[in-house]
């Protein structure tokens, strides 16, 4: 019997297996393949380009409330043709006209954002010369101060101080979002080439060990201690090994241009098989507390409620009376030299009222407020709706950390395990003692047990990463994830 352990363990020892080849410790790491991916792919720059984009959107919000000065003017206006001139007789006599009527001005204007008016400075002067008459005018408003102010209608402005901060708040947390987004897909990515790598390595092992048992068998078999069926059922196995060797080559090499067309690589050497995903315990309130926080969707429901509000106002404020008040005061003068004109001065007033109010519209300004306020009802089932469900989906994640760290725990022993049996069983048959079948079937363990390790593993980085972007916050360090670009 002690002999018997003696020669197993001892072709234990030649025909061992080598343990799974892991890609270099020298290839890509995942923390580095998603910094690539974030600085140089196409959905980087596009989440780069949409921040900046909002930025600019929000830089011509704030202009709106500043002063904005003006030059206008027509210089020169020049004309020369055949005009009617009614004469003092009541006539029309068709005469030949050589003039130039130019103006100038320059403006300033302020919004006013709480009333939705505007308030304007300006200073305009108009020059005329008739060269066949040798005449020339100069017609000069140096100073006017005036008032245009909507009344009864919808205030944009007004509306716009509340919807436009949270819009560009949110499209910097959707920044961030996106770029931890990426980094979940990246993940993905890598894990289905590191897992199509590491298939393509079994593949390449079982090939190898498989030839081995056939030139094994083919001995055994002259020897008389075998079956032909069996041999048969060697060199039936040595095809289809390297067959699947063929199909996970392939495989690993379509994996690999899938990361590659996202991440932008050149090229994508052995991914490095990354160590457990930070292993931390993550309450689900306190996961939930963060999102609220820092998530853009919470930014996005008060928008969206603030949105249906306005539409409300903006249909009852188009619908139904409106008026716009218009005053300006200041001095004007004319006179033959520009210089004269500021001889003098005289005052000048103007003031005016248009308005307008629907007295018969069959129901027209009702129908519109009204499918205002339904859209904005339903609006609000939306967004309830909507954050329940973003507060289940944050909850759920947060409450996943510890039954996939124990799935990783159990996939590591069970790996190890199956590598053991297999090592074992391969030995045994070259005993004797165990059938071609029984190895078969432990081959297959040990190749399912790596596979789920893989997949097991994945499963924690994915979770490490979606968490991360559902709550924008780094519960390793403790503190909120900022974009750094």
């Amino acid at each position: 019997m002690k002999l018997r352990l003696l020669f197993l363990f001892g072709m234990l020892a030649l025909v061992k297996l080598p343990a799974l080849a892991q890609p270099a410790t020298t290839g890509l790491t995942l923390e580095g393949v998603i910094a690539l991916a974030l600085n140089q792919s196409a959905v980087g720059q596009q989440a780069y380009t949409t921040r900046e984009t909002s930025y600019w959107a929000w830089r011509g919000y704030q202009a709106n409330y500043r002063p904005q000065l003006g030059l206008q003017g027509t210089l020169p206006n020049f004309s020369r043709a055949i005009a009617p001139v009614v004469q003092p007789d009541g006539t029309t006599s068709f005469q030949s006209v050589r003039i130039n009527n130019s103006d100038l001005g320059l403006t300033m204007t302020q919004n006013i954002g709480l009333t939705g008016g505007q308030v304007f400075v300006g200073s305009v002067v108009q020059r005329f010369d008739d060269f066949n008459g040798q005449l020339r005018r100069y017609n000069n408003q140096p100073f006017t101060l005036g008032l245009t102010q909507p009344l009864g209608q919808f205030n944009s402005l007004r509306w716009a101080r509340r919807i436009e901060p949270l819009r560009y708040q949110e499209s910097q947390r959707q920044y961030v979002e996106e770029r931890e987004t990426i980094a979940q897909r990246v993940t993905e990515l890598y894990f289905d080439v590191l897992l199509q790598q590491v298939n393509a390595e079994v593949a390449r092992q079982n090939a190898e060990a498989t030839a081995e048992l056939l030139r094994i068998g083919q001995e055994r078999f002259k020897l008389g201690r075998i079956s032909q069926s069996d041999l048969l059922q060697l060199e039936l196995n040595l095809l289809d090994a390297r067959q699947a060797q063929t199909q996970a080559q392939l495989n690993a090499q379509n994996a690999t241009v899938d990361l590659q067309a996202y991440t932008g690589l050149a090229d994508a050497p052995g991914l490095a098989v990354p160590a457990s995903a930070p292993q931390l315990a993550v309450a689900p309130t306190q996961a939930l507390e963060q999102a609220r926080l820092h998530r853009s969707t919470t930014l996005a429901f008060r928008r969206r409620l603030l949105q249906a509000e306005r539409d409300v106002a903006q249909a009852r404020g188009t619908t139904g009376f409106q008026a716009t008040l218009t005053a300006n005061m200041g001095y004007v003068n004319q006179a033959a030299s520009f210089t004269d004109t500021y001889v003098n001065l005289q005052n000048q007033q103007q003031v005016g009222l248009v308005f307008s109010m629907p007295l018969v519209d069959w129901g027209r300004q009702k129908s519109i407020v009204k499918t205002a306020e339904l859209t904005r009802d339903q609006v609000r089932h939306s967004v309830a709706q909507e954050e329940r469900s973003f507060e289940q989906t944050v909850l759920t994640q947060a409450s996943q950390f510890a039954a996939l760290a124990e799935q990783l725990r159990l996939a590591e022993r069970a790996d190890s395990l199956a590598q053991r049996r297999y090592d074992i069983a391969r030995a045994t048959y070259l005993l004797g003692r165990i059938s071609l079948t029984d190895l078969s079937l432990a081959s297959n363990a040990k190749d399912s047990a790596k596979r789920t390790r893989i997949f097991a593993l994945r499963a924690c980085w994915v979770a490490h990463y979606r968490l991360r972007a559902l709550t924008l916050y780094d519960f390793e360090k403790q503190a909120p994830i900022v974009a750094t670009r």
